[in-house]
């Protein structure tokens, strides 16, 4: 089944927290006519200062490249993360149109301004190098991700996430998420629109904020999200990540009833047999 429209954001290949081959089997699996790359697909920041590209990343980019050339529109809009691509607004790359900002109406009619988010960002677009040393500190729990989750492995446990955790734990970052999305919210208002589709922040969420549809993709680093709208204009949330650890739960709880039934069926075979004996 073919969707109407995919968001995704935040995807930062070339950084060793990308969730890139999860997201490369989530492309397999879902077609749009549409494809918006809402910003930070790519990681100049953490690409400058040391390279890190990995099979499952370019197959990312390659998923998307056939995707185009199979008919998707795919439009991306660059993010701060990946701001040397605003040099190139207008133009189409291997198929991929390059915009600063969009237009997006859906399905059921309403408009929505979709953005990366960043230009919301007063840590970002007035102090850019707070912003340097904030994504130095994150890239240091994302590092750490992986090997906590490693350990976590041995005992089954699902992924999680440390710098997901962090953010939620921390006050001021709760209050700066939630006056983001209101900014975001007001400045869609302001520009009279039904709606806005951004990223930036790491915080998928779908909510009402004073009438306005907010709309946030999250990302592939800390959740695997992304905002698929179907035939109907209507938007939904994918946890893709949640998916496939409800997948493996099940197949797990699958493979014990089977190897319990075939204890039970071992036991009660052997009885017979001692049974038959007699």
């Amino acid at each position: 089944m073919t969707d109407r429209t995919i968001f995704l954001s935040d995807v930062h290949l070339g950084t060793r927290g990308c969730r890139a081959r999860l997201l490369a089997e989530f492309l397999a699996k879902h077609e749009a006519e549409t494809l918006y790359l809402v910003g930070d697909i790519v990681d100049g920041w953490r690409l400058k200062k040391g390279w890190h590209w990995p099979e499952d990343h370019n197959a990312v980019i390659q998923a998307i490249l056939e995707k185009a050339r199979g008919g998707t529109r795919v439009i991306f809009i660059p993010g701060n993360h990946d701001e040397v691509f605003r040099d190139y607004i207008g133009l189409h790359l291997g198929g991929i149109e390059l915009k600063r900002r969009d237009s997006f109406v859906a399905a059921d009619g309403r408009r929505y301004l979709v953005t990366h988010g960043d230009e919301f960002d007063a840590v970002v677009a007035n102090a850019k190098w707070l912003a340097y040393l904030g994504d130095s500190a994150y890239a240091a729990l994302i590092w750490l991700n992986p090997k906590i989750n490693m350990v976590r492995r041995l005992w089954s446990h699902r992924y999680w996430s440390l710098s997901k955790w962090s953010k939620q734990q921390v006050k001021q970052a709760v209050n700066y998420i939630c006056k983001f999305e209101e900014v975001l919210a007001l400045d869609a208002r302001q520009k009279g629109f039904d709606g806005v589709i951004c990223g930036h922040i790491h915080h998928a969420s779908i909510r009402e904020i004073g009438g306005i549809r907010y709309i946030n993709t999250g990302d592939w680093v800390e959740s695997c999200t992304a905002v698929i709208e179907n035939a109907a204009g209507e938007m939904r949330l994918v946890d893709w990540e949640a998916r496939k650890n409800r997948q493996f739960l099940l197949e797990r709880r699958a493979r014990k009833r089977a190897r319990i039934a075939a204890q039970a069926a071992g036991v009660e075979r052997t009885a017979q047999l001692e049974q038959e004996a007699q």
